[in-house]
């Protein structure tokens, strides 16, 4: 039986009594709560037997079960959990020799550019940066260059890339496609399915959902890399811990409804914003005149509950921070709260200013990471902080 995307989001598609290593599957008891395994290695019934599962860097049932989840969301044929967003982001870059050459978007999440600056240019990695939503990039290709990497949309100014063309420029001159597709969860884009060959998701924000644990994931159709992720994340062993595996299956199991919810709100609250006088500018691509709209409807279910506003001064923008009462001033996104960020000092601190400039990035620039409260009160909160 083929299931939907909302069932995906609770049950495995294919289900069978024989592990991938011919072993009898457990069914645990009957538990419907997949069981944490809190444990760090595993006992073999004999001389070269084993139950499936050795030591829990090399893989854990309840990692392995949260990786197949979010494999199954995406359409791959493996998914990797690790500790965090950036543990996912670092582990990737492993797949890449000194002298590789990376085409970057300029307008990424601040911590993958400081990765990128202060690690991987370390070992030998070069990056050219340049807006992947607008420019030409077929120019940036030389013989040493390796791989195209997006967030779409970007983070924080959402810009929308088309991931189809750019994957087709890929394919054509052999480049792997890198789609960070965190803003927009599996449950409303599937970068593979438009021809990118690696997802990145962080999966502390729209997977896990309840802004209580970390995550990152690595998701991908190719076996080639594949099997080298899979070497990788034993090796330098940032596998996501039993625990936190098990907070983000229990947060999957609502992606389809917080979604929805959360994108009916910032919606609500993008065109609110649009009629306010202290407001000068709204970056959602669900608005009509967003100049990635028509890109979205094309390669997405939906818009997304991320959205960035410009206001009229600076001391605008530090009044609406210090002045919300439900909406919490805080760093992250993807949560069931609604939570306002200051790029400036929190997600693009490190981030040169000259590039956050260019980028669009201002001090009169916040960022919403709209959550499933009621969305009249939240217009009223940030009506509240505008008028103070």
């Amino acid at each position: 039986m083929s299931l939907s995307l909302e069932s995906k989001c609770l049950h495995l598609e294919e289900k069978s009594d024989i592990r991938d290593d011919g072993k009898p599957a457990c069914n645990h008891y009957g538990s419907v709560s997949f069981p944490i395994y809190q444990t760090a290695t595993y006992a073999h019934p004999g001389v070269g037997q084993s139950t499936g599962f050795d030591y829990s860097r090399l893989q854990n049932p309840t990692r392995e079960q949260v990786e197949k989840v979010v494999c199954q969301l995406e359409g791959g044929i493996d998914a990797f959990a690790l500790s965090t967003g950036m543990a996912a982001i670092t582990l990737l870059m492993e797949l890449f020799q000194p002298g590789d050459h990376i085409i970057a978007d300029s307008d990424l999440y601040g911590g993958s550019i400081r990765l990128f600056d202060n690690v991987s240019v370390k070992n030998g990695i070069n990056f050219t940066r340049v807006n992947c939503a607008t420019e030409n990039l077929e120019p940036l290709i030389t013989e040493k260059t390796k791989a195209i990497y997006i967030e779409t949309p970007t983070n924080p100014m959402m810009n929308v890339t088309d991931i189809a063309a750019t994957a087709s420029l890929a394919k054509k001159h052999g480049l792997l496609l890198i789609v960070d597709n965190t803003f927009m969860s599996p449950y409303f884009q599937n970068p593979l399915a438009l021809g990118a060959d690696i997802v990145i998701h962080s999966g502390t924000k729209y997977l896990a959902g309840h802004n209580d644990t970390l995550a990152g994931f690595i998701v991908t159709n190719r076996a080639d890399i594949q099997e080298k992720l899979r070497f990788l994340i034993k090796t330098t062993g940032a596998g996501l811990a039993p625990f936190d595996s098990w907070l983000v299956l229990r947060g999957i199991k609502t992606l389809a409804v917080r979604m929805e919810k959360a994108q009916e709100n910032a919606e609500k609250i993008a065109d609110w914003l649009k009629n306010q006088k202290a407001i000068v500018r709204v970056l959602y691509p669900g608005l009509k005149e967003h100049p990635g709209y028509k890109i979205m409807k094309n390669q997405s279910r939906g818009f997304g509950a991320m959205l960035t506003f410009q206001t009229d001064t600076t001391e605008r923008a530090l009044s609406i921070l210090s002045k919300v009462r439900l909406i919490q001033y805080a760093e992250s996104l993807g949560g069931v709260e609604t939570l306002i960020t200051y790029p400036t000092t929190q997600t693009h601190a490190d981030v040169p200013e000259e590039i956050r400039l260019k980028n669009g990035i201002t001090p009169a620039t916040l960022r919403l990471s709209v959550g499933i409260e009621n969305a009249d009160d939240l217009i009223a909160d940030l009506e509240q902080a505008l008028k103070a």
